[in-house]
């Protein structure tokens, strides 16, 4: 029998079989109790890695559509899309707007045309021509990177016969002939250079030599005795950054600027050999000067700093030097704003324009200030000097962190919720002047100046450019103010109108930014400068 021992009794064997028998069920059960409970597993797994999935899923929703708690609306839709530049320019891509782009693309944005719903407008020259029914026709989140009519500062010939106090003295052709006649014959031993606003061609030439029927061009003084260093002449490059009209507010890269040297020494003087005299493409950089390398590049300081601490060294007075200079730059916005208004009347709003321009200027050995020209979308390329890299991103990121364009959302008056504006500048921050917003005087009336800085006596206008101001303050980085001037505060504290000739000869809306940033330094030192 099948199973069967020659050496057991046949019951026990029977018995053992039948056992055997039954031992496969409990296997087969466990089998079954296994198989199943690995299934288990399996499918607590699949779900674990699906609600992860979803989980996933909704937080990145959520990032990119952030809802306020309570409500189903996105808080900020518009300002979570990627933000995009528009670069208009001939030969964009032969590398001189490098910086331009690499500074652009850093802050997050990406690079669109025309056709696109893009933030920002950089546009290499002035654009107000050809882009013509664009910029007449902006949301109010868009911004621009110049502003309207500035070509009134920028012209070479309507600078220079401007006729301020930093400027020159300078004569429109043919316009100003006698007067420049008059004027030689006065001063015989002055020099003369003829310009146009195409800046080339500059040449020191007698007065018999020169062109007194050129239309556009206009004569001016050169300056014969500049300050020099290692017996260079050379020119200071102040990058400034025009935020607002009416009201004003200018301010300039405080920490820095840029230094450009002839190529030829100046003496002994020869007026055929312009390298001498004139600031070119060519020009020897500062850490090519032996007595500004050691400063420059060993020690590591900016080109301020470096020009300063060389003047410092000689006996000259730094801080003398670049007041005249803000003051300079001062004079021509102010004389100039009413020309940036009136070209500013057809747009539905002059808060989409912002620009930077260089004042570049030189001095004389007795520290007289001279400004030359200012100039319109400045060189940014460093394809001549790579050192200058470092200079040029520092320009573009602090005039756009300034602007708000390195912020995000770009514009808190036109987009999202209010909490979301308030959030970054507040009514509450804006507000001066406790004790007098609460005296009989301005509860009464809201007509002096001061009381039209109250909370009750501010329009929406009013509101928002004050908005505007605050956060140009607190994202002001290495800029600093030109228009409104800084105060000490003892002097904000102590101001009296009748003794302020600066102050009265503002128009009513400068008056009041003057008065507001007065205001605001009594109760923040930091506001002061």
């Amino acid at each position: 029998m099948k199973g069967s021992s020659p050496y057991m009794p046949r019951y026990e064997q029977d018995v053992l079989n039948r056992l055997h028998g039954r031992s496969r069920g409990p296997n087969r059960m466990l089998y079954m109790v296994a198989a199943i409970l690995a299934f288990g597993v399996f499918l607590t797994l699949v779900n674990i890695y699906e609600l992860r999935r979803i989980q996933h899923e909704h937080e990145h929703h959520m990032a990119r559509n952030p809802t306020v708690e309570g409500r189903g609306e996105p808080l900020h839709s518009m300002s979570s899309k990627q933000k995009i530049v528009w670069v208009h320019a001939k030969h964009m891509n032969s590398g001189y707007l490098k910086h331009v782009f690499s500074v652009f693309e850093r802050l997050g944005y990406t690079r669109g045309g025309k056709a696109s719903n893009w933030d920002v407008l950089w546009a290499h020259d002035y654009p107000f021509a050809e882009l013509k029914t664009v910029l007449h026709n902006l949301n109010p989140h868009q911004k621009v990177n110049h502003f309207p009519g500035s070509g009134y500062i920028t012209n070479k010939v309507s600078l220079a016969t401007s006729d301020l106090k930093f400027i020159p003295k300078a004569f429109k052709m043919p316009k100003d002939k006698d007067k420049l006649l008059e004027h030689a014959k006065e001063y015989p031993e002055k020099m003369w250079v003829q310009k146009s606003n195409n800046h080339r061609g500059i040449r020191i030439l007698q007065l018999n030599q020169l062109d007194l029927t050129s239309d556009n061009t206009f004569i001016q003084e050169y300056i014969a005795k500049p300050f020099l260093i290692d017996k260079r002449k050379f020119d200071i490059g102040i990058y400034t950054i025009l935020t607002s009209i009416n009201p004003l507010r200018v301010y300039i890269l405080d920490t820095e600027l840029l230094l450009r040297f002839c190529a030829a020494d100046y003496y002994p003087f020869d007026a055929s050999i312009l390298k001498k005299y004139v600031v070119a493409d060519d020009y020897t950089a500062t850490w090519q000067l032996p007595s500004l390398k050691k400063i420059y590049s060993d020690m590591g300081h900016t080109h301020k700093e470096t020009l300063s601490y060389y003047l410092r060294q000689h006996g000259k007075n730094d801080t003398k030097l670049f007041m005249e200079v803000r003051e300079s730059i001062q004079e021509v916005y102010l004389k100039k704003e009413k020309f940036l208004i009136q070209s500013g009347a057809g747009y539905k709003s002059t808060r989409n324009f912002f620009e930077l321009v260089r004042f570049d200027f030189v001095f004389d050995e007795d520290m007289n200030l001279y400004l030359m020209e200012v100039n319109m979308s400045p060189n940014l390329s460093s394809a001549h000097f790579k050192e200058n890299t470092l200079l040029y991103e520092q320009v573009i990121f602090n005039m756009l962190h300034l602007t708000g364009v390195a912020r995000a959302p770009n514009d808190i008056f036109s987009r999202g919720l209010i909490e979301e504006k308030n959030m970054q500048a507040a009514l509450k921050d804006v507000q001066v002047l406790s004790e007098g917003c609460n005296s009989a005087v301005c509860q009464e009336s809201c007509r002096s100046v001061e009381c039209s800085l109250c909370h009750r006596c501010l329009d929406l206008n009013w509101k928002n450019a004050l908005r505007t101001a605050y956060l140009e303050h607190m994202n002001r980085r290495n800029c600093r103010r030109v228009f409104p001037p800084s105060f000490t505060q003892e002097f904000a504290k102590n101001w009296k109108e009748s003794t302020d000739t600066f102050y009265k000869n503002l128009s009513l809306s400068n008056q009041k930014i003057y008065t507001w940033f007065r205001l605001k330094c009594i109760q923040d030192l930091t506001w002061c400068h």
